[in-house]
């Protein structure tokens, strides 16, 4: 049986990458935004529109390199920045940094293909392929964006409103509470937001730190399930397009706005909610919070070495707690999700790490009970929010309580099935399935 060499999976992962850019490229072109190999080119030679993501991304191919060329990497990276940068500067241009560690990113693929060998080479095309793909999923996650905008003209927000009123109002109370608070816990909380990939790379290069000097990569780690929710949750925001209360319900939203309700003022119960028409270019972004699903595996994450199954040290804990709370706070606060966008985002994050988490154990049956349930679960909440709106809303206390307790059922069969115990050593489980 022919098993292709990491050259030739890399080769051919990245050419199926460039087709796919290509394509969205071409979409993007048809309908007047800017596409992805637009975006790759202005990391190239123009102004990169990000400064955190290249920068996570570089972060995370050095885990596959030795102290001595992670050093050489990073001055790289900063010199053709400041060069960059410089150039900008002159000309009047704007701060843009971010085009260093994308140029860095292409030389250490080109490095590991074509110069290194052995564990060398497998150690920085693993970890190189992970930076790139952080990249290159940022470029495709902009453009589809665009495309839930074609895709949904109409959005759904008069539904999970009734949703909402049944959970309490969380965006509403939240937005107040941020309204009260001084403006630096909304600057806190609004960096917190923004800056996702860096808490996930803080996670993942804690987690790989000693892939160079063992050779072993764990067989589960959270850029897996970064990558698969990106993969999966976007697909239902063409399905169940939503805008969010601070549009759809505050001033954002402009003349499509359904009234200046958000956040001071709780908009009517409407029993008979229908689709309404929106802008041109707000993105249908909120069903399921997939904010909250990064944030939520940033957290699992967070708990245990993947390895040894040993406990995280402390400041990792805490902060891939305060990580979680501070981007569920945000996605409320400022009115970017309704609380029932962050129910569906948790159950789908919990659904999809029950999938990959500990692949060594295999599709047992509580692993296939599990993921089985939370699908079920999901596709249960999307159903209920779409068809089952006014119900909602005539019978807030049951209906909140049903959704909650659900939830919380799930998370606490989630915590049974993963965390109850202590966690069993890939390499020790290994060993007992083969003798």
């Amino acid at each position: 049986m022919w098993t292709p060499s990491p050259r030739t999976r890399l080769t051919l992962v990245l050419a199926a990458g460039a087709l796919l850019l290509i394509a969205l490229q071409i979409v993007a072109t048809r309908h007047h935004f800017v596409g992805p190999v637009e975006s790759i080119w202005d990391d190239f030679a123009g102004n990169a529109k990000s400064f955190t993501v290249p920068w996570a991304g570089l972060g995370l191919a050095l885990i596959g390199l030795s102290w001595r060329r992670r050093g050489i990497a990073v001055g790289a990276a900063l010199a053709i920045d400041l060069v960059y940068q410089g150039i900008r500067t002159l000309n009047g241009g704007p701060l843009a940094m971010g085009n260093g560690p994308v140029l860095v990113l292409i030389a250490i693929l080109a490095l590991a293909l074509w110069k290194w060998q052995g564990t060398e080479r497998a150690n920085a095309l693993h970890a190189g392929a992970l930076g790139i793909l952080l990249v290159l999923s940022s470029k495709v996650a902009d453009v589809w964006l665009g495309i839930t905008v074609l895709a949904g003209p109409r959005v759904l927000d008069e539904h999970i409103v009734l949703v909402d009123h049944a959970l309490g109002d969380p965006s509403w109370m939240m937005g107040q509470l941020l309204a009260w608070l001084s403006p630096v816990a909304s600057s806190v909380l609004h960096w917190v937001y923004i800056e996702l990939p860096l808490g996930a790379m803080i996670v993942t290069v804690w987690q790989l730190r000693n892939v160079v000097k063992t050779g072993v990569w764990p067989r589960h780690y959270l850029v897996r399930t970064f990558l698969v929710l990106g993969l999966i949750g976007p697909i239902f925001y063409v399905i169940f397009p939503v805008v969010g209360p601070m549009f759809a319900f505050g001033a954002d939203g402009h003349a499509f706005s359904l009234g200046q309700y958000w956040p001071n003022v709780i908009p009517p119960v409407d029993l008979s909610p229908g689709s309404i028409a929106f802008d041109h270019y707000t993105p249908r972004n909120c069903m399921p919070s997939l904010h909250t699903a990064w944030a939520l595996s940033i957290f699992i994450h967070s708990r245990r070495d993947p390895s040894t199954g040993a406990p995280a040290p402390a400041w990792l804990r805490w902060g891939g707690a305060f990580w979680l709370i501070a981007t569920l706070s945000a996605t409320l606060g400022f009115g970017y999700h309704y609380g029932a966008d962050l129910v569906a985002g948790a159950v789908l994050c919990l659904t999809i790490e029950s999938a990959l988490r500990a692949p060594e154990r295999g599709w047992d049956a509580t692993r296939i009970r599990l993921v089985g349930s939370g699908a079920a679960l999901f596709a249960g909440l999307l159903l209920s929010y779409r068809y089952l709106s006014a119900g909602f809303a005539e019978h807030p206390a049951p209906a909140g309580a049903l959704v909650l307790g659900l939830l919380a059922a799930f998370v606490t069969a989630f915590y049974r099935t993963w965390f109850a115990q202590p966690a069993v050593p890939a390499e020790r489980l290994e060993h007992a399935v083969r003798a």
